[in-house]
C-alpha cells in the first residue's frame, strides 16, 4: 500500500512558519535542496491546501526564470508534471497538474491509496496534515530541522494531536547544521 508522508522544514522549536509568516530562514543549501529533490522522486501525487499550494504556484513557471541554478531546474521539472490535489473552500480553479479535491480528506487519501502506483502520497502544508493525523493517515513524519528559534508561528505538529509512537528511520546531519529526521508511525497490532 502506498505511503503517505508529511514532510516540511521545521525550525528547532517546532514551527514550519514564524509569527509573521516568515520561513526566509529555510533557505536550504544545495545537500538539503538535493535531499527535497530526492524526495520528490519518490512521489505519485501531493496534497496540499491552499497557502501552500499558493506558495508552490512559483514552481509551475519557475523554468522560465533565467536565475535558476540546475538545481533548481530539475526540481522544477519534476514539481511541474507532479499530479496535485488542492483542498480549499475558497479557489474556485487551480492551475497546471493540479486539481480541487472532490471529497474529504480521508477519502481522497482512500482512493488514491486504492490506485495503482508505488510511489508516495505527500502531505505539505500543517493545517492539512493535522487533519491527516487526527484520522491516523500519516505513515511517515519527515522533517527538515534548521538550527533557528522562531518563537511561534505555525506548528509542524498539531497541538492537539492524540499519542503517536514514532520509529527512527533515517537521520542525516547537513553542513549547515540542517537535520533531516525520518520517522515512520509505529502502528500497534
Amino acid at each position: 500500500m502506498r505511503k503517505v508522508t508529511y514532510s516540511m522544514n521545521v525550525s528547532l522549536d517546532g514551527y514550519i512558519v514564524g509569527p509573521d509568516g516568515d520561513f526566509n530562514w529555510t533557505e536550504p543549501d544545495p545537500d538539503v535542496f538535493r535531499s527535497w529533490i530526492d524526495e520528490i522522486r519518490q512521489l505519485d501525487v501531493y496534497l496540499l491546501g491552499r497557502r501552500l499550494y499558493e506558495t508552490m504556484l512559483y514552481w509551475e513557471t519557475a523554468d522560465h526564470d533565467p536565475p535558476l541554478d540546475a538545481a533548481q531546474r530539475e526540481w522544477a521539472a519534476l514539481w511541474k508534471p507532479l499530479p496535485k490535489v488542492v483542498f480549499s473552500t475558497t479557489l474556485s480553479a487551480v492551475e497546471g497538474h493540479a486539481r480541487l479535491a472532490s471529497g474529504d480528506l480521508t477519502g481522497e487519501i482512500e482512493r488514491l491509496r486504492g490506485e495503482p502506483g508505488e510511489g508516495n502520497i505527500a502531505i505539505g502544508g500543517a493545517t492539512l496534515a493535522a487533519q491527516a493525523a487526527a484520522a491516523g493517515l500519516i505513515d511517515e513524519y519527515r522533517a527538515r530541522v534548521y538550527p533557528v528559534l522562531v518563537g511561534g508561528g505555525v506548528p509542524f505538529f498539531p497541538r492537539d494531536e492524540h499519542r503517536v509512537d514514532l520509529e527512527l528511520v533515517e537521520t542525516r546531519a547537513f553542513s549547515s547544521s540542517v537535520l533531516y529526521q525520518r520517522y515512520r508511525v509505529a502502528r500497534r497490532a
